[in-house]
């Protein structure tokens, strides 16, 4: 069916059934996203709960407007705009940001989808517990992007995606009826699995309005460590090495390149940084160990016997909360680094973790054999999740490489599936990687994706473009 803008006139038809507070001025951040890849359009609603959101639904699968689920728009594939085509409705969950419970005995809390992740986690911290979920942008991502986008961050290691931390959804699906799914178990095997169809949907077949959401006890201590190793496969065995002493006490564990501390040196100066001679790779490992245990001593022996065994030749175990979080400024500040140097192409992946190495260095002459590059690989060693971002040489910028853009994206994606590895580890398919989601998934994976999209939003109004081409 072919798709039609939202007209004034369905715009009014709206104001009908919806206050004045839904409506929001169409401000330039709807239409924005990170990387600047493309301009969005549309006419932003934003309802208060969650019979607005279906009541706006109903009226786009009537009317054939197509609807832009929006979040706190920190997605980095596009996801959350529509560049082109009929201009459609964004549906905004900003103003659905109350916790409606927490029940700290169940470790459950359950939050609507526009609460800020930032805010999740001091309202689990007051009630003495943790939602694990973090990611750099948590002042401004919101749960229900984050659910939608099945988002990852530095705790996957120890505590899953978002996917593992959520036990029941509500939401409304593309017809407009409202999914009544917020139910607090950890058991419920009724059926197919409604709730992780919608995870990591990114919006395409509905729009999740609030979340049953897993909290974890706090761990009673805490423990922060960066190690300059010998390269990634030192790295790795330093990983195994960490496990084998403490477990599944390992919150975190980040691997970070030079040129990652370079650019940050370059960029956010006022940034310390740990080491007075940036090591080539360093590792920083965070911990969280039950009562009784010493986090710092657990490091600093790991470090001991890293040091002996040639994998660690320098480091520094925090002493205090302020050189953690100091730690934890350098690991969360290189995105934005990078965003300031402009990368020519930014690549979200993921690999087994025992090819990583060779893919790290038949990276490098991947890259070479295109032009003369700078690469900054960093990320969630724990969890096989790289970020291998392209940038150009000192005195260049990214417009002088546009014509290299897709061959670089091109190589470096071919060479994750040949390694066995997804080229989309925890950002999400979106508008970005469409065609490397046809290119590279399985076929008998895509048409069973296409069945479900037909089956559940035969209209096509939720997200088109976004995850499966509009209309393929």
């Amino acid at each position: 069916m072919t798709l039609k803008s939202a007209t004034p006139d369905f715009i009014d038809s709206l104001r009908a059934v919806l206050p004045d507070a839904a409506f929001r001025e169409a401000a330039p951040r709807y239409f924005e996203e990170p990387r600047g890849r493309w301009q969005g359009q549309g006419v932003i609603v934003a309802p208060g709960d969650a019979e607005g959101v279906a009541q706006v639904v109903r009226a786009c699968a009537g009317a054939r407007v197509p609807i832009v689920p929006y979040g706190g728009g920190t997605g980095l594939v596009g996801g959350q705009i529509a560049p082109d085509g009929p201009v459609p409705v964004i549906l905004s969950l900003e103003r659905m940001r109350a916790v409606r419970g927490l029940w700290p005995g169940e470790n459950v809390v359950v939050v609507e989808a526009g609460a800020i992740l930032q805010d999740i986690h001091e309202a689990a911290e007051a009630a003495g517990r943790l939602f694990p979920l973090s990611i750099a942008a948590k002042g401004s991502a919101r749960i229900g992007g984050l659910l939608g986008t099945n988002a990852g961050g530095v705790n996957v290691l120890r505590y899953g995606n978002a996917r593992d931390l959520c036990l029941g959804l509500e939401a409304v699906l593309p017809d407009g009826r409202i999914w009544h799914g917020l139910k607090r178990l950890r058991k419920d095997n009724t059926g197919y699995d409604l709730r992780n169809l919608l995870i990591g949907s990114e919006g395409t077949l509905g729009v999740i309005t609030a979340a049953a959401l897993k909290l974890a006890p706090r761990p009673a201590g805490e423990g922060t460590a960066l190690m300059a190793v010998a390269g990634a496969r030192a790295a790795l065995d330093l990983l195994a090495m960490a496990r084998d002493h403490m477990g599944e006490g390992i919150s975190a564990f980040e691997i970070i390149h030079r040129q990652g501390l370079d650019f940050l040196a370059e960029t956010l100066p006022d940034i310390r940084q740990p080491f007075a001679e940036p090591p080539e790779w360093c590792v920083l490992i965070d911990v969280g160990l039950a009562r009784g245990l010493d986090p710092a001593a657990a490091l600093e022996t790991l470090f001991a016997e890293g040091f002996e065994a040639g994998l660690v030749h320098d480091g520094m175990v925090a002493q205090s909360q302020a050189q953690r979080h100091a730690f934890w400024e350098v690991r969360e500040q290189i995105p934005e680094a990078n965003r300031r140097i402009g990368s020519v192409s930014s690549h979200d992946i993921s690999l087994p973790l025992s090819v990583i190495p060779e893919f790290i260095a038949r990276g490098t002459g991947v890259i070479a054999g295109i032009g003369d590059f700078r690469v900054n690989c960093f990320g969630h060693l724990g969890d096989g999740n790289l970020h291998y971002n392209v940038f150009p040489m000192p005195g260049r910028t990214r417009a002088d490489h546009v014509a290299e853009r897709d061959a670089i994206k091109r190589a470096v994606h071919d060479l994750v599936h040949e390694m066995g590895g997804s080229v989309s580890a925890e950002h999400g398919i979106g508008r970005l990687k469409v065609g490397d989601l046809e290119r590279y998934g399985d076929p008998v994976k895509l048409d069973a994706m296409r069945a479900i999209k037909a089956a559940l939003d035969p209209v096509g109004i939720m997200n088109p473009g976004a995850v499966l081409r509009a209309g393929g």
